[in-house]
Protein backbone atom coordinates (compact mmCIF):
# COMPACT_ATOMS: atom_id res chain seq x y z
CA UNK A 1 0.00 0.00 0.00
CA UNK A 2 1.74 3.29 -0.82
CA UNK A 3 1.30 6.47 2.12
CA UNK A 4 1.71 9.73 0.33
CA UNK A 5 1.90 12.04 3.38
CA UNK A 6 3.11 14.70 1.02
CA UNK A 7 -0.13 14.22 -1.39
CA UNK A 8 -1.34 18.17 -1.53
CA UNK A 9 1.76 19.69 -1.30
CA UNK A 10 3.74 21.91 -4.46
CA UNK A 11 6.36 19.25 -5.44
CA UNK A 12 9.10 21.49 -4.53
CA UNK A 13 7.99 21.85 -0.84
CA UNK A 14 7.17 17.55 -0.13
CA UNK A 15 10.74 17.46 -1.47
CA UNK A 16 11.89 19.46 0.90
CA UNK A 17 10.20 17.82 3.71
CA UNK A 18 11.46 14.63 2.56
CA UNK A 19 14.68 15.64 2.92
CA UNK A 20 14.52 17.23 6.37
CA UNK A 21 16.00 15.07 9.09
CA UNK A 22 13.87 15.16 12.28
CA UNK A 23 14.82 13.57 15.90
CA UNK A 24 12.64 12.23 18.00
CA UNK A 25 11.61 14.43 20.96
CA UNK A 26 11.95 12.16 23.61
CA UNK A 27 13.61 8.98 23.90
CA UNK A 28 11.10 5.56 22.78
CA UNK A 29 10.37 3.66 26.06
CA UNK A 30 10.86 0.05 26.35
CA UNK A 31 8.76 -1.65 28.71
CA UNK A 32 9.36 -5.53 29.48
CA UNK A 33 6.36 -7.95 29.18
CA UNK A 34 5.53 -8.98 32.58
CA UNK A 35 3.35 -12.07 32.04
CA UNK A 36 2.96 -14.60 29.33
CA UNK A 37 0.74 -13.63 26.58
CA UNK A 38 -1.54 -16.43 27.68
CA UNK A 39 -2.22 -14.11 30.21
CA UNK A 40 -2.30 -10.98 29.14
CA UNK A 41 -5.31 -8.47 27.60
CA UNK A 42 -4.92 -6.55 24.47
CA UNK A 43 -5.76 -3.04 23.47
CA UNK A 44 -5.71 -2.05 19.31
CA UNK A 45 -4.97 0.87 18.00
CA UNK A 46 -4.27 2.24 14.19
CA UNK A 47 -3.87 5.39 12.41
CA UNK A 48 -5.57 4.59 9.78
CA UNK A 49 -8.49 6.70 10.43
CA UNK A 50 -11.07 4.30 10.98
CA UNK A 51 -14.69 5.03 12.01
CA UNK A 52 -18.10 4.26 12.87
CA UNK A 53 -20.49 5.27 10.03
CA UNK A 54 -23.47 7.13 10.81
CA UNK A 55 -22.22 6.75 14.53
CA UNK A 56 -18.96 8.85 14.39
CA UNK A 57 -17.92 11.95 12.78
CA UNK A 58 -15.16 11.28 10.15
CA UNK A 59 -11.89 12.80 10.92
CA UNK A 60 -11.36 16.53 9.14
CA UNK A 61 -10.56 15.68 5.91
CA UNK A 62 -12.23 19.36 4.45
CA UNK A 63 -9.96 20.86 6.67
CA UNK A 64 -6.94 18.99 6.15
CA UNK A 65 -7.40 19.59 2.02
CA UNK A 66 -7.92 23.65 2.31
CA UNK A 67 -4.83 23.31 5.30
CA UNK A 68 -2.37 20.70 3.76
CA UNK A 69 -0.07 21.39 6.83
CA UNK A 70 -2.46 20.60 9.52
CA UNK A 71 -3.95 16.85 10.72
CA UNK A 72 -6.84 16.10 12.23
CA UNK A 73 -5.52 14.85 15.97
CA UNK A 74 -8.86 13.82 17.44
CA UNK A 75 -9.69 9.53 17.96
CA UNK A 76 -12.69 7.29 17.03
CA UNK A 77 -13.47 4.61 19.66
CA UNK A 78 -14.28 1.22 17.71
CA UNK A 79 -15.77 -1.32 20.21
CA UNK A 80 -14.39 -5.18 19.78
CA UNK A 81 -18.02 -6.47 18.51
CA UNK A 82 -17.72 -4.06 15.49
CA UNK A 83 -18.14 -5.89 12.22
CA UNK A 84 -16.58 -4.79 9.10
CA UNK A 85 -19.35 -3.53 7.60
CA UNK A 86 -19.90 -0.38 10.31
CA UNK A 87 -16.06 0.97 9.52
CA UNK A 88 -15.49 3.58 6.78
CA UNK A 89 -12.05 4.96 6.26
CA UNK A 90 -11.33 8.81 6.52
CA UNK A 91 -7.62 9.77 5.35
CA UNK A 92 -6.30 11.54 2.14
CA UNK A 93 -2.58 10.18 2.91
CA UNK A 94 -3.18 6.06 2.23
CA UNK A 95 -4.79 4.10 -0.54
CA UNK A 96 -7.81 3.16 1.33
CA UNK A 97 -9.16 0.70 -0.76
CA UNK A 98 -7.69 -2.73 0.68
CA UNK A 99 -9.05 -1.70 4.31
CA UNK A 100 -12.50 -1.33 2.77
CA UNK A 101 -11.67 -4.71 1.92
CA UNK A 102 -10.73 -6.55 5.33
CA UNK A 103 -10.07 -4.20 7.91
CA UNK A 104 -8.23 -6.25 9.86
CA UNK A 105 -5.32 -5.26 8.03
CA UNK A 106 -5.12 -1.96 9.92
CA UNK A 107 -7.17 -2.96 13.30
CA UNK A 108 -6.53 -6.83 13.67
CA UNK A 109 -10.08 -7.12 15.50
CA UNK A 110 -11.24 -10.93 14.16
CA UNK A 111 -7.45 -12.38 14.17
CA UNK A 112 -7.12 -11.48 17.74
CA UNK A 113 -10.72 -12.39 18.46
CA UNK A 114 -9.47 -15.32 17.25
CA UNK A 115 -6.08 -15.62 19.11
CA UNK A 116 -8.55 -15.18 22.23
CA UNK A 117 -10.69 -18.05 21.41
CA UNK A 118 -7.24 -20.37 21.09
CA UNK A 119 -5.91 -19.29 24.21
CA UNK A 120 -3.08 -17.48 22.46
CA UNK A 121 -3.82 -14.72 24.19
CA UNK A 122 -5.50 -13.35 27.64
CA UNK A 123 -8.34 -11.72 26.02
CA UNK A 124 -9.18 -8.49 24.05
CA UNK A 125 -10.52 -4.94 25.19
CA UNK A 126 -14.30 -3.73 24.94
CA UNK A 127 -13.00 -0.71 22.93
CA UNK A 128 -9.81 0.03 20.18
CA UNK A 129 -9.27 3.66 19.24
CA UNK A 130 -8.37 5.00 15.30
CA UNK A 131 -6.37 8.47 14.89
CA UNK A 132 -5.75 9.59 11.74
CA UNK A 133 -1.87 9.36 11.17
CA UNK A 134 -1.06 12.00 9.37
CA UNK A 135 -0.77 15.22 11.17
CA UNK A 136 1.10 17.81 8.75
CA UNK A 137 4.57 18.56 8.82
CA UNK A 138 6.24 18.87 10.50
CA UNK A 139 4.19 16.74 12.67
CA UNK A 140 2.46 18.61 15.35
CA UNK A 141 1.74 16.05 18.16
CA UNK A 142 1.28 17.89 20.98
CA UNK A 143 -2.33 17.12 21.15
CA UNK A 144 -1.63 13.50 21.29
CA UNK A 145 0.97 13.85 24.21
CA UNK A 146 -0.89 16.01 26.43
CA UNK A 147 -4.58 15.12 25.51
CA UNK A 148 -5.53 12.15 23.59
CA UNK A 149 -2.72 9.58 24.48
CA UNK A 150 -3.16 9.96 28.18
CA UNK A 151 -6.99 9.95 27.62
CA UNK A 152 -6.40 6.35 25.72
CA UNK A 153 -3.99 5.04 27.77
CA UNK A 154 -6.24 5.78 30.75
CA UNK A 155 -9.15 3.91 29.11
CA UNK A 156 -7.12 0.98 28.65
CA UNK A 157 -6.05 0.66 32.35
CA UNK A 158 -8.98 0.97 33.67
CA UNK A 159 -10.24 -2.18 31.29
CA UNK A 160 -6.99 -3.65 32.52
CA UNK A 161 -5.03 -3.76 29.51
CA UNK A 162 -1.84 -5.33 29.73
CA UNK A 163 -0.16 -4.90 25.83
CA UNK A 164 -1.15 -2.41 22.93
CA UNK A 165 -0.50 -2.90 19.57
CA UNK A 166 -0.03 -0.38 17.26
CA UNK A 167 -1.09 -0.95 13.63
CA UNK A 168 0.60 2.44 11.86
CA UNK A 169 -1.24 3.01 8.76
Amino acid sequence: MIVDSFKFLPRLIATFYQMTEREPQQPIPWTPLAKPLAACKFGLVTSAGLYLKGVQRPFDTERERAEPIWGDPTYRAIPADTPQAALAVSHLHLNTADIEQDVNIVLPLRRFQELAAAGKIGGLADAHYSFMGYQGFPPEATAWAEQYGPEIAARFKQEKVDCVLLTPA
